[in-house]
């Protein structure tokens, strides 16, 4: 174990800005106006297992199913296209026919913490910094996670009706530049 401030503090940085939960501050607000409910902690809990399972396990669970990180890309691209839409058009597709909390694994838990943008840069990270330095800068993000998820209604009203709207809409095309970005990059990698 080579515990670094600076590499924990780089991993810290990278994962916050691809995590982006204030950016999803939008979409969670409309979910629990739409009555979909989600537990804060289990959502943390989960996203944390499933994102410290991937670094260990990723490349080679990916391998046994006969997928390949760029195909795993472009289907969380997709799911997040679907959801910038839905913000974008204030439509929805998504049919939550699943059980009231259901809305905690997605798409709080996938695409939006632990989704394609997260396991492809736990990759890349895994290559550069000691595999503890990720782990402790995957839990400082949980735990920002946790706490915005927890007080989204603080949260909401502090931004205001008139602050959700437009954050939704801004939020929406950067989610949908996202996702085609994630999409048009794999796709060319599956391609070439």
């Amino acid at each position: 174990m080579n515990f670094s401030i600076k590499e924990m503090f780089s991993a810290f940085i990278v994962m916050f800005a691809v995590i982006d939960i204030l950016g999803s501050v939008p979409i969670i607000v409309g979910m629990k106006e739409q009555k979909k409910n989600f537990s804060a902690w289990r959502a943390a809990v989960i996203s944390f297992v499933i994102l410290v399972s991937f670094l260990f396990v990723g490349q080679a669970m990916l391998a046994l199913f006969g997928v390949d990180i760029s195909s795993f890309a472009i289907a969380g691209g997709l799911v997040l296209l679907v959801l910038a839409i839905e913000m974008i058009f204030g439509i929805q597709i998504f049919k939550d026919d699943g059980p009231t909390d259901s809305a905690t694994i997605v798409p709080i838990v996938f695409p939006l913490i632990a989704g394609a943008a997260s396991f492809t840069t736990l990759l890349s990270l895994r290559a550069e910094y000691d595999i503890s330095n990720i782990i402790i800068a995957l839990f400082l993000n949980i735990v920002i996670v946790y706490f915005v998820l927890n007080n989204i209604g603080f949260i909401s009203r502090k931004i205001g009706k008139g602050g959700i709207y437009v954050m939704r809409k801004f939020f929406g095309i950067i989610i949908l530049a996202i996702a085609v970005k994630l999409i048009v990059s794999n796709l060319g990698l599956l391609l070439g």
